[in-house]
């Protein structure tokens, strides 16, 4: 750690004056420790009080190089070196964390000698030979760096530009974050923790950061990035482009020009066109402001800003695509979206009849009003209510407004049933289409097959990681990305799963959003547990089990998610408490740095099924209900509710003395070997619950799994429980009803019901495609054409580190 490197000049990076703007340096065997530090272990577990202090670590170390040039390039160094000693050592758990901790430092660094991208451009390739994720990551990772050595600061400027929505004519690709909070769990201090540090991180130095200051940013960074030390003085050129004003717009836009037009040109020779044209616009900036010669200095650092945050308390599945067509209404500057026919699709609430199939009949209502503009009520508004949390009283005033749309809302529905053309099939296909050459088929999963471990033909693994190396029909280009952030436990992913499913199925109706914006999921678990503000409604209702049982799968299969994401959920309680101590006293940002890191480092989806369950009510005047669930699915038998817990407690009991309806199941028994089995029996049971995802890794397989209350003994159906199946059927045969419960959500609590029927959630794309197909060509396979490479279930993406590392 001692050898000095031609590249290791922290000297003349940065000085030590305190005028010149930069902090201390760290020195090289401190960050070193700090890199150890934050690296997940053999020893770390999901419970380990270390493992949560890991993301805090990780936060602190990227925080110490931030504001010094010098800080970055010591990082890089030493980050390089531990990258090579994992490889030779074959410490693969530490390969992916070094690598997203090394490619964060990249993208802030000032200036990168080419000498230290070549050696991390030759380590990543070599991860190509490497199993699943490595060479996934590795190829993402050595086209950037291919591609930032040849047009330095590239990744900033892009980055920078999409986030911020910095208007200009090169470069129409925009982000945005939208954070989704479950109310249920976010009541009280813990929401004004989460908006307090979101509207910390928008600001700097006590004020708002303005599109001038971003472009100044971009302007800074890509020149120096370019240029170096040797033909570069950052603290000259800093001072100049703050002199400028207004006037920076100007040289924003020829900077992201240049830097644009040579990735057109695919960074062809040493980039010395470009140096030259960025050595050229330096010497005019410097000249605006400056008359001395011009000289070498140290750089000036450019803090990479958080993206565009919004928070939101999310009351209704419906919130998340209106406030995507708001961002669309707000953002479109180079094309102007019509709005009008969607803009109605998505602000018309949701009836129970919008779950039922896409092609049902649709039937006319009567019009109370004359359909003329000027005869609607003065105080129509068709602009939904922006759902960011203010005060405490922001629940009651939705509803209210809420009231008030529905009242001077039109009672009728479109009048004209679009029919999908074969462009929109298209694009819903691309969305579904699955790398048929590595995955197997369809079966027992319904929500993806094979990819974890390779094997051919393994129906039973759960899907991971992108497919888009060999994946012969890549997705078309969108310039809007939406990163849709959810924090709670299984309730609210129950709720952002069903909200795609109705997304997916007016989608198929009418494209829209589709075609427009590329989706991102990303969970955040929080416990409820976890909420030193429960009230008392919420007690009423206790989870059974681990609430947060998805965010415990993810922290199960990737390491760097059980540090940084895990732990966060673990560290918001303990940020409320810290601000109710010290209300005064301001707080530096650290939700909103983990968030930023997350949806800017985490590309690798895991992908979870969605399941279809039939409702049925004893009632025969009440129609059958159709819905989605994701993690769990409860029924239970009220009367036998307090003897279903005296059973539990006494595990050893006869079956002879246990109580209970009689239940009939029908279900296909998945296997390994692909061989399902149709099996049919009758129980007496309490109640009984559904898993989809798996609490033990020796059990990680892509199905239900059926457990009942009651342990059946020394009986010819001593097999029934647990139930592997994906298909299944349960009907009461005596005069009695169950409660159903999906997601452990008592908002989504069913009763009266008689039976049920779940199967794995088909994909509208899917369901479009194979319905177009039947009209023009009957009596051919169901799956001929390019249906037998579509997913034919729907998978629900959630975006991590590493995807699955076995």
């Amino acid at each position: 750690m001692t050898n000095k490197t031609p590249w290791d000049n922290s000297s003349s990076m940065c000085s030590m004056d305190p005028t010149a703007g930069c902090s201390p340096t760290v020195p090289e065997p401190e960050l070193y420790r700090s890199i150890q530090a934050v690296l997940p272990r053999d020893t770390d577990s999901q419970q380990h009080p270390d493992c949560f202090n890991k993301g805090m670590l990780r936060w602190t170390l990227h925080k110490k190089v931030l504001n010094n040039p010098a800080n970055s390039l010591s990082l890089i160094w030493v980050l390089i070196k531990e990258l090579e000693k994992a490889e030779r050592w074959d410490s693969r758990k530490c390969i992916i964390p070094l690598l997203h901790t090394l490619m964060y430092a990249i993208i802030q660094t000032a200036y990168i000698p080419d000498e230290l991208y070549k050696r991390l451009y030759d380590f990543c390739k070599r991860l190509l030979t490497y199993p699943h994720p490595y060479c996934t990551v590795g190829l993402s990772y050595t086209r950037q760096i291919k591609i930032e050595r040849s047009i330095p600061g590239l990744m900033y400027q892009r980055m920078v530009t999409a986030e911020q929505r910095l208007k200009n004519e090169h470069y129409p690709f925009q982000d945005r974050v939208f954070v989704l909070a479950d109310p249920e769990v976010f009541s009280g201090s813990l929401g004004q923790v989460l908006l307090g540090d979101i509207e910390a991180s928008a600001s700097a130095s006590g004020g708002s950061l303005s599109p001038l200051d971003h472009m100044r940013s971009v302007v800074q960074h890509s020149i120096q990035a370019a240029l170096g030390t040797e033909h570069c003085h950052g603290q000259k050129l800093a001072r100049a482009l703050k002199d400028m004003g207004q006037d920076v717009e100007p040289y924003f836009q020829e900077v992201l020009a240049t830097l644009e037009q040579s990735v057109e040109e695919g960074g062809r020779g040493e980039g010395g066109a470009l140096r030259s044209r960025l050595q050229q616009l330096y010497n005019e900036i410097i000249a605006y402001t400056e008359s001395e010669p011009l000289s070498s200095g140290p750089l000036r650092d450019c803090p990479l800003p958080n993206p565009e945050m919004s928070f939101h308390l999310w009351t209704e599945e419906l919130d998340i695509w209106r406030e995507l067509a708001k961002w669309f209404r707000s953002s479109s500057t180079s094309e102007q979206f019509s709005l009008s026919l969607e803009q109605e699709d998505f602000e018309l609430g949701e009836s129970p009849g919008d779950l039922m199939p896409s092609d049902m009949t649709r039937f006319s209502i009567m019009s109370n009003d004359s359909g003329i503009e000027r005869d609607l009520p003065l105080s129509a508004d068709p602009s939904p209510l922006s759902l960011s949390l203010d005060t405490a009283s922001l629940r009651a005033s939705w509803e209210q407004c809420k009231s008030e749309q529905e009242s001077s809302k039109l009672s009728r529905r479109g009048g004209i049933k679009m029919k999908p053309s074969m462009k929109d099939s298209m694009v819903l296909m691309q969305d579904t289409l699955e790398d048929h050459t590595s995955l197997g088929g369809g079966g027992g999963g319904g929500g993806g097959s094979g990819g974890r471990g390779g094997r051919r033909g393994a129906t039973l693994q759960r899907r991971a990681g992108n497919s888009t190396m060999q994946n012969p029909f890549p997705k078309q280009q969108r310039n809007f990305t939406a990163r849709i952030v959810v924090m709670g436990d299984d309730r609210v992913v129950g709720r952002l799963a069903k909200a795609y499913y109705i997304f997916r199925k007016r989608e198929a109706r009418r494209l829209f959003l589709t075609m427009k914006v590329n989706l991102q999921f990303y969970y955040i678990p929080v416990c409820r547990a976890a909420n030193p503000l429960s009230s008392a409604k919420e007690n009423l209702h206790q989870f059974k089990g681990n609430p947060c049982t998805l965010g415990s799968y993810l922290s199960m299969v990737d390491p760097w998610y059980n540090s940084n994401i895990k732990s966060l959920g673990c560290m918001i309680p303990k940020l409320a408490e810290m601000q109710q101590a010290n209300p005064g006293k301001p707080k530096e940002p650290f939700v909103s740095d983990v968030i930023s890191y997350y949806v800017r480092t985490g590309q690798q989806p895991v992908y979870f099924g969605i399941y279809f369950v039939k409702i049925t009510f004893t009632s025969m005047t009440r129609d059958p209900v159709e819905d989605v669930f994701l993690t769990h699915l409860e029924m239970e038998f009220p009367e036998f509710r307090q003897i279903s817990a005296s059973i539990r407690d006494k595990p050893k009991k006869s079956s002879a003395e246990a109580c209970g309806a009689v239940v009939s199941m029908n279900y296909r028994k998945v296997t390994l070997s692909g061989r399902d089995i149709d099996k049919g029996i009758s129980v007496r049971t309490s109640g009984a619950q559904i898993n989809a995802i798996p609490s033990d890794e020796a059990e990680d397989l892509n199905c239900l799994t059926l457990t009942l209350n009651e342990s059946l003994t020394k009986t010819k159906n001593n097999n029934v429980s647990p139930i592997r199946t994906s298909n299944i059927k349960i009907r009461t045969l005596e005069s009695r009803s169950f409660t159903l419960t999906l997601d452990r959500d008592y908002r989504r609590t069913y009763r009266d019901v008689q039976s049920i029927e779940i199967s794995p959630c088909l994909d509208p794309g899917y369901c479009v495609q194979k319905t177009m197909r039947s009209k023009f060509k009957v009596g051919e396979d169901k799956d001929a054409g390019l249906s037998k490479y579509i997913s034919k279930g729907l998978p629900l993406p959630i975006n991590t580190f590493a995807g699955i590392i076995t």
